[in-house]
């Protein structure tokens, strides 16, 4: 069969740039398709990396014995329409898939469930799509080498092809496609680029398109997919949500009922922000953290400065404001479309300024020191090491006034009974910074709160503070949590710039939650069947 196509090396050179294009788009788009299930944590990312290039590298091999073998073009251009219909088949498909993987491990596994879950919805949903596409270089250089006196200049150019292709596919999906038009659509867009890309191939080598069973069946299969798979939802099976959409650092989910509004940035572990409409105590980590601006020893606690390292929607500040209504706060938030949702829908006050930054960032940059420095950015179960290691907190401890407080709040409270924690870490890092350190639980959830500070008479201050309080619930939970207060005894479980395994550490402590949680349905499905289970979830 006749191919001039393949004389012009340009498009062959379009062939290794579309797919290199499309590798590292649904790379990216994988991450997005994960991360609301199971973090985006660095252990996820490696799974992601480690699974695509174990795909590309069989790819590669395989690829390079069927060139060999029969070096018919139009078999690799069918494994691109097969990689095609496969990419836009994942926003349909992918998330049942993932779900449905998480609810058999979830009762199955008791250890490394985020690792177990992660590496199978990776091998089951990326792996195959990705192995295709593996075989366009090994199969190009059969065509495009014609003699040894330039293969050398012809295998470059491909390889530069991919990996040009391999960088603009980095950048699109990351600052253009799925913050504007979602994950979703960005791999329907991809897959709509193969597709094309092998469509052109056929029709120039008259291939009889219409006549092939192939080809149509891999159109209709595409359309359907633009039609069935352009819902962003994450959570698709709540109709309830108030928002869900994607930013450049997250999934974002708001829920919202007579009482709360809840700002979700995973699907799986927990929430991270809860505005209680009626003012008043919420019962949450919020109220405990103000215990923080009762240790400074400022006379009136209006007069304070404090500032907020992870603002997510504002929650702390407005509380801090409806209890001292003068009281100066300020944020730091990364995600700028969090800060747009705290205003939209958690009634965060235009006044209080909040700056898009990275929080260490934002303490290299800044001079200004303040009474009460918050640390709220372990987000879900990731745990960003850059904020969580010796050198963070001397920043942290350098921007306070004399007698100033920390409190940090580690959203997984742990096990006593475990050494070794991410919280025990985090505590023994802290005061190895901190001259007095005390933590205490949050009743009801999993959040416990650190509070530190140089200042030896912390601790008297707060029940002096305390004592002269006039709002009576206020003044309740106050003296509740001095009677609960624990002082940290300093271990030598120190985090550094250099060394920080903070991701392995929450991943224990998710296996331990889950563990915990599963036993609680496993009990329900022993006693009622798997109707009471049913019913229970539902």
């Amino acid at each position: 069969m006749n191919k001039p196509i393949l004389n012009n090396k340009i498009y062959l050179y379009l062939t290794e740039f579309f797919a290199g294009m499309s590798v590292m788009a649904v790379e990216l788009g994988a991450s997005r398709l994960l991360a609301p299930y199971f973090s985006s944590s660095q252990i996820v990312w490696t799974i992601i990396i480690g699974t695509i290039m174990i795909a590309m590298a069989l790819g590669n091999i395989y690829g390079g014995k069927s060139a060999d073998k029969d070096p018919n073009p139009d078999k690799l251009y069918f494994r691109i329409v097969i990689a095609a219909v496969w990419i836009a088949l994942i926003p349909v498909i992918g998330k049942l898939i993932i779900i449905f993987i998480s609810g058999i491990l979830i009762f199955t596994v008791s250890n490394n469930f985020l690792i177990i879950a992660a590496f199978i919805s990776c091998m089951i949903v990326f792996v195959f799509p990705l192995f295709l596409l593996g075989t366009v270089t090994p199969s190009l250089v059969k065509y495009s080498v014609d003699s040894l006196d330039d293969s050398g200049k012809t295998v470059g150019y491909l390889n530069a092809s991919n990996t040009i292709g391999s960088i603009i596919g980095t950048f699109i999906p990351t600052f253009v496609s799925i913050p504007t038009v979602g994950t979703s659509i960005t791999f329907l867009i991809f897959s709509g680029i193969l597709l094309v890309l092998s469509l052109v191939y056929f029709k120039s080598a008259n291939y009889h398109i219409l006549k092939s069973k192939k080809l149509p069946i891999a159109m209709i299969i595409f359309i359907l997919c633009t039609i069935l798979g352009h819902n962003d939802s994450f959570a698709f099976w709540n109709d309830n949500l108030t928002y869900e959409g994607e930013s450049v650092y997250n999934y974002l989910q708001v829920a919202e009922d007579d009482s709360d509004v809840i700002l979700s940035t995973n699907v799986l572990f927990g929430v991270q922000s809860v505005y209680k409409k009626e003012p008043g105590l919420t019962g949450m980590y919020y109220d405990y953290a103000m215990a923080s601006l009762f240790m400074t020893g400022i006379k009136d606690i209006s007069d304070s400065e404090v500032l907020i390292l992870g603002m997510g929607t504002g929650t702390f500040a407005t509380q801090c404001n409806r209890y001292f209504e003068n009281i100066k706060c300020e944020g730091v938030e990364i995600d700028q479309k969090i800060t747009n949702l705290a205003h939209k829908y958690f009634h965060l006050s235009k006044d209080i300024n909040v700056t898009t930054y990275d929080g260490r960032a934002f303490l290299n940059a800044c001079d200004k020191k303040y009474d009460v420095i918050m640390v709220d950015a372990y987000q879900d179960i990731t745990i960003p090491f850059q904020m969580s290691s010796k050198e963070f907190f001397k920043m942290v401890k350098d921007h306070l006034k004399p007698n100033g407080v920390m409190v940090v709040n580690m959203n997984m409270r742990g096990s006593d009974n475990v050494e070794g924690s991410i919280n025990d870490y985090l505590s023994d890092t802290i005061s190895s910074v901190f001259k007095e350190v005390y933590t205490v639980d949050v009743d009801y959830c999993t959040n416990r709160e650190l509070f530190a500070s140089d200042n030896k008479d912390m601790i008297s201050i707060f029940n002096e503070t305390t004592e002269s309080q006039d709002n009576y619930e206020l003044k309740t939970l106050m003296t509740d949590i001095g009677e609960t207060l624990n002082k940290h005894t300093p271990g030598k479980l120190i985090l550094t710039d250099d060394k920080a395994p903070v991701e392995l550490l929450g991943m224990k402590e998710i296996d331990l939650l889950i563990k915990e949680e599963v036993d609680y349905y496993k009990s329900i499905y022993k006693e009622k069947g798997l109707k009471g289970l049913m019913e229970e979830v539902l």
